[in-house]
């Protein structure tokens, strides 16, 4: 891991660092300072106006500076003179507690004074679309089933191989990619690690994508819903918790535990579950996400989405799926999600449900989008981001749990999100309704 962003400008040949940091609606910001600069940036930060963001500011507030965090460096493989590092936005010489990935670190700690490591593993969907976003990329791409069309991703080789080239290069271990469930959507899948280096892998990862993909001539997407007969991305996290001295004991594996989970494992469900309405506001955090988990049948036969807060098995209809001894697959998040926020709001309810023993509830194994309608109790999902941020602002232990800073600015400028979209008149309104 890097400590001197100097010397390791000059041992790789870097001119530049991209000094980056992610607001709260998961837009990646960064300044583009020089080599010879770059002592002084990584001591004191790059400097920031926070209200140009997607932060809860004013242009009164002074500036801010995102402190670069060496350990997470990388050199763009496609761009070698570059290099990107996250970094820890702070003010007045506080860390600014509303910051995506200050919120993510401050949960890191908690659950490491306890001796517990969060480790994960993201499939973030994508579709390869037109660089005017009406259509997908490819016109072959047709197939009513195209689910691992082995055509379809040979038509992308030179766009899918590049990301994954450039994943091997950079040593996260990419095992496998695929053509997705709907025409023109791909993923690729690689290891897991600690929730901090994931959720800096997983920012990386977007914008590695969308540079590769305009490289080629295509456009990336990761909306939850562009298409509205095909399936939507989706941004599964596969979950399990370690011992946080050696990183090497898995604490969510018991084989004599119910399919292969522990007790510990099973509790840190439970608080998944009991948390699982407030958590939609944050693994789901726009307005089109809704047409996502509520969407009707795609043209594959199935959205692959979740609906009701339930678990099971190894079955895709739920929104938490246990595949294999000790871990487990939250499926309801989508492409739009943080990817700091995103794993801090599953380390959060997990702790919860830790530090309380709460029960995850009886599993079902059954086909949730064929048989939901027979489950008595079986909570929904909610219907629109309005009533998915209101659930989360009523709920208590997590905003102690994030913090007030956070939640604050969080459900502040969603629900200024909210409150635009629907000042917006569709074409569907004037069309049902000029004529009432």
């Amino acid at each position: 891991m890097a400590k001197d962003l100097a010397k390791y400008a000059k041992e790789k040949g870097v001119k530049f660092f991209l000094i980056n940091f992610t607001d709260l609606f998961g837009f990646q910001r960064a300044k583009l300072v020089p080599t010879q600069a770059i002592g002084g940036m990584q001591k004191d930060g790059a400097g920031f106006a926070g209200f140009a963001t997607w932060l809860d500011m004013t242009p009164g507030h002074p500036d801010m500076f995102s402190l670069p965090d060496a350990s997470s460096v990388i050199q763009l493989p496609w761009k070698p003179e570059v290099a990107w590092v996250a970094g820890d936005p702070m003010m007045d010489g506080k860390l600014v507690d509303q910051a995506p990935r200050v919120v993510l670190k401050k949960l890191v700690k908690r659950a490491a004074d306890k001796g517990w490591m969060m480790k994960s593993g993201v499939e973030p969907e994508f579709h390869l679309i037109n660089a005017d976003g009406t259509d997908i990329s490819d016109a072959r791409d047709i197939a009513e089933k195209p689910c691992y069309d082995q055509s379809a991703i040979m038509r992308r080789y030179d766009v899918i191989s590049e990301i994954c080239s450039t994943m091997i290069e950079l040593g996260w271990g990419p095992y496998q990619n695929d053509h997705e469930d709907a025409n023109g959507q791909f993923e690729i899948n690689w290891n897991f690690a600690d929730s901090l280096t994931t959720a800096d892998q997983h920012a990386f990862f977007k914008f590695m994508v969308k540079e590769i993909a305009e490289k080629h001539g295509l456009r990336a997407t990761f909306m939850p819903k562009p298409f509205a007969h095909l399936t939507g991305n989706g941004c599964h996290v596969h979950v399990s918790c370690w011992d946080a001295k050696t990183g090497k004991k898995n604490l969510f594996h018991d084989k004599k535990g119910d399919l292969g989970v522990s007790e510990f494992g099973y509790h840190f469900l439970g608080g998944v579950m009991k948390h699982a309405e407030s958590l939609v506001a944050i693994t789901n955090p726009a307005v089109n996400s809704y047409k996502r988990i509520n969407a009707p049948t795609t043209n594959s036969g199935a959205t692959w989405a979740p609906n009701t807060i339930t678990y099971g098995g190894n079955n895709r209809t739920h929104l938490v799926r246990i595949p294999d001894e000790g871990r487990f697959e939250v499926r309801i998040a989508d492409g739009a999600a943080n990817p700091y926020l995103l794993q801090a709001a599953i380390l959060a309810a997990g702790l919860d449900g830790l530090e309380n023993k709460i029960d995850p509830g009886k599993r079902l194994d059954i086909d949730m989008y064929g048989l939901g309608h027979t489950v008595k109790g079986a909570k929904k999902l909610p219907l629109c981001l309005i009533d998915a941020i209101r659930i989360f602002g009523k709920n208590k232990t997590m905003r102690a749990t994030l913090g007030d800073d956070f939640c604050d600015a969080y459900i502040k400028l969603k629900t200024r999100d909210w409150n635009q979209y629907c000042q917006q008149l569709t074409q569907w309104e004037r069309d049902t309704t000029l004529d009432c």
